[in-house]
């Protein structure tokens, strides 16, 4: 009789282990292709070795993602509060920059202007990169444990820093070569202010957004906010302001020590990024953060040259005393199609990671690519998200207006040929990023790519590049219309 209970066990265990075998590749064929997506392995096997425990008690299965309870009206609460704060942050940025167009520094040094959109797009690159990855570890249930919630920020702090170093270095370089090589005028001492100025500013605005970013998104998840809906936009509400005003601050400060002192600069450049090593040791120590310091470069590189070919738009247009009017609304239009297509990014890139079908099937259909229509009019939770999105551009763009206006900013006046083209403009703008968001997001989750690490950076810098340019546009085009008066000038 023993022998045949033993024999029993014995049965039922190994009649068990395939189904939990099943169970377990089920869980790892809900992620993308392990080629080129190792960091996405890393953060899941983390997530699966600290659930396995847990996997004998039925009170503790996954929670029901959020997005597929959301509303139209949830979503566009959750959304309008952090989109408002947002859009508010750019107003100031613009209002500052409007101001420091006119200080020393930016007159004598214009390539200034080409570090402007780069620097303010580091929120996209980087910070919006740190809070739609955060905010999909919490949804997986990442960061439950107080271990591995400080684990993964301390990776990822370290991870931005490395990060915004190396950015604000190489968008010193593509203001050097966008703004004197043409000209054929290069100045040492102009290029290692450049170099000082962009790295230190990017360093700094990085660490205090980096903190705040991490704040509301434990915040978030303790009252039961999806972090994917507020997370973006408050990182953008004063991520304009804090780097415009520490560029300005900083690039004045060097700029007066060139008459005094030749070492400076080089000082304070050579401090930064003698702190680099430092940064890579601590994001080594995290694999999910591991992978994304080897392979996570490229969309971050390539985003701030996308963002430093706005600047140039940017430089070449302010120039101008005609279009001087043109720099209080660059942070705004930047800034307000940043957030909304940074929130339904990060909405499309967590709804696939908690929701994507299995995807080692024998000869899956290969997926069409959206049109507009699937895209806006679909019947899913993110063509309901994107309709909400696309909804609140018009409404907040003149609720920014008018503050604007009231706060007698800038050298515009708002007649209503202004605000049609500027509201074309902006809606232009962000039409086309929800669409490519929703292209881009599910290609790269096709090719085995984390969307968290690489669709942000370049859907932000996309829309820098895109407001910047319809804004000179716009600026041009009622130039020659005749609305020259004090509708588009100084």
């Amino acid at each position: 009789m023993v022998s045949n209970a033993a024999l029993r066990s014995s049965k039922t265990s190994n009649e068990m282990q395939p189904w939990s075998d099943a169970r377990n590749m089920g869980v790892l064929d809900c992620r993308p292709n392990a080629k080129g997506q190792r960091e996405e392995d890393a953060l899941l096997e983390n997530a699966s070795q600290s659930n396995e425990s847990d996997d004998t008690s039925t009170d503790q299965s996954p929670v029901p993602p959020a997005p597929l309870k959301e509303t139209s009206f949830s979503i566009g609460l959750q959304v309008l509060f952090p989109f408002l704060l947002a859009g508010f942050g750019t107003v100031a940025a613009g209002m500052v920059l409007d101001i420091v167009q006119h200080w020393t520094v930016f007159t004598e040094v214009t390539e200034v202007f080409i570090l402007v959109p780069a620097l303010l797009g580091l929120k996209g690159n980087l910070e919006m990169t740190l809070a739609s990855r955060l905010s999909t570890a919490a949804n997986i249930g990442q960061m439950d444990t107080a271990k591995d919630m400080w684990k993964m920020i301390m990776g990822n702090l370290a991870l931005i820093q490395v990060q915004a170093t190396v950015v604000g270095f190489l968008a010193s370089i593509a203001a050097v070569i966008f703004g004197w090589i043409p000209e054929g005028n290069f100045k040492m001492g102009h290029a290692i202010l450049l170099c000082a100025s962009s790295v230190a500013t990017a360093f700094i605005a990085s660490l205090l957004l980096g903190l705040i970013m991490i704040g509301v998104i434990i915040a978030s998840r303790k009252v039961g906010i999806n972090p994917d809906n507020v997370a973006t936009p408050i990182a953008a509400s004063l991520g304009d302001l804090i780097t415009l005003a520490l560029l300005a601050g900083i690039s004045t400060g060097l700029y007066k020590e060139l008459e005094f002192n030749d070492y400076a600069n080089p000082m304070v450049c050579a401090f930064f990024v003698a702190l680099t090593p430092i940064w890579v040791l601590i994001a080594r120590r995290t694999p999910s953060t591991r992978e994304v310091l080897y392979s996570g470069w490229e969309p971050v590189i390539i985003a701030m040259a996308i963002s430093s070919v706005g600047g140039l738009i940017l430089d070449k247009t302010v120039s101008n005393p005609n279009f001087a009017g043109m720099a209080v609304f660059t942070p705004v239009i930047n800034g307000v199609g940043g957030n909304l297509v940074a929130v339904q990014a990060s909405r499309i890139s967590t709804y696939l990671h908690m929701n994507a079908l299995p995807i080692a099937e024998p000869d899956p259909a290969p997926r069409k690519c959206p049109t507009p229509w699937s895209s806006f009019f679909g019947s899913g939770v993110n063509s309901r998200s994107a309709k909400v999105l696309f909804l609140l551009v018009a409404p907040g763009h003149l609720v920014f207006l008018y503050t604007i206006n009231s706060m007698q900013g800038g050298h515009t006046t708002l007649t209503s040929l202004f605000i049609a083209f500027y509201l074309a403009a902006a809606l232009l703008q962000v039409v086309i990023l929800l669409y490519l968001a929703d292209w881009m997001v599910n290609w790269m989750w096709r090719r085995g790519m984390n969307p968290d690490n690489f669709s942000i950076p370049y859907l932000t810098a996309l829309g820098d590049l895109l407001g910047t340019g319809f804004l000179a546009l716009c600026f041009h085009i009622l130039w020659l219309i005749g609305d020259r008066d004090t509708d588009v000038g100084d």
